[in-house]
């Protein structure tokens, strides 16, 4: 990934809290017929240190699964608040015009050799954890255990568990940290008024570079 100084971010800790803090994550691999990627969501945990391991699954027929060799490199692609900025918002535009538009965003890259699993107790606890941290904020949490027994051991025999342990993590926060405090500020504002509250505080929140 291409991160220009004003724009990098090598702190582990905000790196994790931007992995942890997606959804969705993009697995990228290299196998048999090429490049292939699978959406999914991932688990991030802190061992080892200084990065920790991603772990997750994947359909059992899905060719990643099936046609990625152990230990070749992947790399997991996590995306953050991201939004358009029109010229419109600077300050600069009212006195020179000198502008151009562009789009600020927040992106974490994870690289590090793949192994796939397919023993059903790590499997349970791929997804009971998956499932855990995504029901959490509900008011009624649906559990793994809410399901019969038999069905959750049917449907764990069709998946495929993976883990990365990352060996290189690398960020990039392009939150108009090159533009003057006045352009900054127009930013947030402009942001704020569209209803873009997220990135909005994310560029409020970085240091210029």
């Amino acid at each position: 990934m291409y991160v220009p100084d004003a724009f990098r971010q090598d702190d582990p800790a905000l790196l994790a809290d931007a992995i942890r803090g997606c959804g969705l994550g993009v697995l990228v691999t290299l196998g048999d017929d090429g490049l292939v990627a699978s959406h999914v969501p991932m688990l991030l945990d802190p061992d080892p240190a200084p990065f920790g391991t991603l772990r997750g699954h994947l359909a059992s027929p899905n060719p990643q699964a099936r046609g990625v060799a152990q230990g070749v490199a992947a790399l997991a692609i996590f995306t953050g608040p991201d939004g358009y900025i029109t010229p419109s918002w600077y300050e600069t535009k009212r006195r020179t015009g000198a502008v151009v538009p562009t789009w600020n965003y927040i992106a974490v890259h994870a690289y590090g050799p793949i192994a796939f699993f397919a023993d059903a107790d790590r499997l349970r606890d791929v997804v009971t954890r998956l499932t855990a941290r995504h029901e959490a904020a509900r008011a009624e949490p649906w559990a793994v255990t809410d399901a019969p027994p038999a069905f959750i051991d049917g449907m764990l025999r069709g998946i495929v568990g993976f883990e990365i342990p990352i060996a290189r993590l690398e960020g990039k926060w392009k939150l108009s940290q090159n533009r003057p405090p006045a352009d900054r500020a127009g930013v947030v504002a402009g942001l704020e008024q569209d209803g873009a509250a997220a990135l909005a505080a994310a560029v409020a929140a970085a240091k210029r570079g």
